[in-house]
């Protein structure tokens, strides 16, 4: 049985995660050197000293939402791999489950992906190590999966089909959520899961 959290731990922990929530949506919309910490404290609902009392700095809620996110994607793409790779009659099924896992997520955190393409040269040396180390892991768990589809394929190959796959999910959500779009969230997982399926599988 889990030890139970404190009111006071539990309202900490949902804090900070509110300002790493507010910094996505912040740092997307003027960009990481746009936005002051006064800014991120209005966003998020407190003062921008207050900031401090959960991160060292500015830099540092930066590098807690791509390392978070990078972690968030590692271990949900391992355990959707593996629960798809219970399915022994069909070895392309932890493919199909990283697929939709990937749509899901560029669908829901567009910001968080606006982020990355844009602000990674702003983490510290630490973080962006860390944050390359966990993609590269990501990647990994893709070409596994891609082995049984692909089993003539190199390293090199499988690694370049899952990398222009993340390019191709992660690109889209911008446009599904432009004003007077017309495709919405419903169609556009299904047209991006076809998309990606059909690139990931497709013979040289």
């Amino acid at each position: 049985m889990g030890e139970s959290v404190s009111p006071r731990v539990q309202a900490k922990a949902e804090r900070r995660q509110a300002i790493l929530d507010a910094a996505a949506g912040l740092f997307a919309a003027q960009g990481y050197a746009g936005a002051s910490l006064e800014d991120l404290g209005a966003a998020a609902g407190v003062s921008g000293p207050a900031i401090y009392r959960h991160f060292p700095g500015k830099q540092a809620v930066l590098g807690a939402l791509l390392v978070g996110v990078s972690e968030d994607l590692l271990e949900g793409g391992r355990r959707v791999a593996l629960e798809a790779a219970s399915d022994a009659a069909d070895d392309a099924a932890p493919l199909r489950a990283l697929v939709a896992f990937h749509v899901d997520f560029a669908l829901a955190k567009p910001d968080v992906i606006r982020v990355q393409d844009r602000d990674f040269g702003s983490l510290a040396d630490a973080d962006r190590r860390r944050v390359r180390s966990l993609q590269l892991a990501y990647v990994e768990v893709w070409c596994d999966a891609l082995r049984p589809v692909h089993p003539a394929a190199s390293a090199a190959e499988l690694r370049m089909r899952a990398q222009a796959v993340f390019g191709l999910i992660n690109s889209t959500p911008h446009s599904v959520r432009r004003p007077g779009g017309s495709l919405g969230a419903s169609s556009a997982r299904a047209t991006l899961a076809v998309m990606a399926e059909a690139a990931l599988t497709a013979r040289p």
